[in-house]
């Protein structure tokens, strides 16, 4: 039996197709925008969420970090949730690369309140920092792959307009998001200046993200990916695979969707492990094993010599991602598993 790895959706290999296509990559040097595979990609990513531009990076956590510096100057403050990726699973970045502070909003299952977002907005007085930024992330992974409904984000973008702020969308997971709103993702990117959309995630390139917005945010923000050392040579090799992730990988995400909520109803099912059900909206679920007694370390450990692979922490809440290589039966055989190890 082949090992089912459930620690996260960044564990996806290119597919045979994006691997021929890689293969048979026309490409050029990308700092002199002379690579037509990547030219191509970025041209898709634009249209994709109804930006100007797009900017092939090599990582999520890049494109987040290059929109920061872009939109804001050192010393600047942004608003963005207390449990984002941004703040929480970026190395501190905002403040070491772009040289700003956090003004941060607590969210109720991964969305920030309109009103709470324009409360932090900081009023002109020699003594603050100048709100420069807005921050939404869409899915959220802190809140278990939850989606952030469009109402809620055309409000804090409206909250941004009023006052002249930008709002970055860390849309690393957009494509789930649109999935489960049953949308373009376009029309999620609508309410915001500029979006991340990561390709290696379940979307299942091998690198690489493309961050959007407006043609002249664009520009500056390829001279910070440059600053950043993200200047790449022949890097249509992998924006082939990036194609074929938002032409057709986007396409069957509720496929990863529903095995979630299979494997949600049958850990919830199990004596001493709790799911909200109806939390389950994306390809990720937190597990609760507080009823067994066991934290999640307890459980990776146990999972692991059945080659069953998930993410274990001292919390007795677990994270089981879902991807395009986990299928009915894996979900199947993880239930059974989880069960064993329950009973020792």
């Amino acid at each position: 039996m082949g090992v089912i790895d459930l620690r996260s959706d960044t564990v996806t290999k290119p597919t045979d197709e994006m691997r021929q296509a890689m293969y048979r990559a026309e490409v050029g040097d990308d700092v002199y925008r002379d690579d037509p595979t990547v030219n191509r990609l970025e041209e898709l990513a634009a249209s994709e969420m109804g930006k100007e531009a797009a900017l092939f990076v090599a990582s999520g956590t890049m494109a987040n970090q290059v929109a920061v510096m872009t939109h804001t100057k050192r010393g600047d403050e942004i608003i963005l949730g207390e449990n984002s990726h941004i703040y929480v699973n970026e190395v501190g970045g905002i403040a070491y690369l772009a040289g700003v502070q956090t003004a941060l909003v607590t969210e109720t299952d991964g969305v920030m309140d309109d009103r709470a977002v324009e409360e932090k907005i900081r009023t002109e007085n020699i003594h603050f920092p100048e709100t420069k930024l807005i921050c939404v992330e869409n899915t959220h992974n802190k809140a278990g792959g939850r989606v952030v409904p469009i109402e809620a984000m055309e409000k804090i973008h409206r909250v941004g307009q009023k006052h002249n702020i930008p709002v970055h969308l860390d849309g690393a997971r957009i494509y789930n998001a649109a999935a489960y709103l049953n949308v373009k993702a376009e029309e999620i990117a609508r309410y915001c200046d500029s979006v991340n959309v990561c390709l290696s995630k379940g979307l299942c390139a091998p690198i690489g993200s493309v961050l959007a917005g407006g043609g002249e945010f664009i520009e500056r923000a390829r001279k910070y990916r440059k600053m950043l050392g993200g200047g790449m040579r022949q890097a249509g090799i992998v924006a082939a695979a990036g194609i074929i992730a938002m032409e057709k990988m986007s396409k069957r995400l509720g496929e990863d969707h529903e095995n979630a909520m299979f494997l949600a109803r049958g850990l919830n099912s199990l004596d001493g492990v709790s799911v909200d059900i109806d939390k389950v909206q994306t390809n990720l679920i937190m597990v609760d094993f507080s009823a067994a007694g066991l934290n999640g370390i307890q459980i990776a450990e146990g999972l692991k010599p059945y080659g069953i692979l998930i993410n274990g922490t001292p919390s007795p809440v677990v994270r089981f991602a879902v991807h395009y290589y986990i299928t009915e039966e894996d979900v199947k055989r993880t239930v059974q598993t989880v069960s064993l190890v329950l009973n020792g």
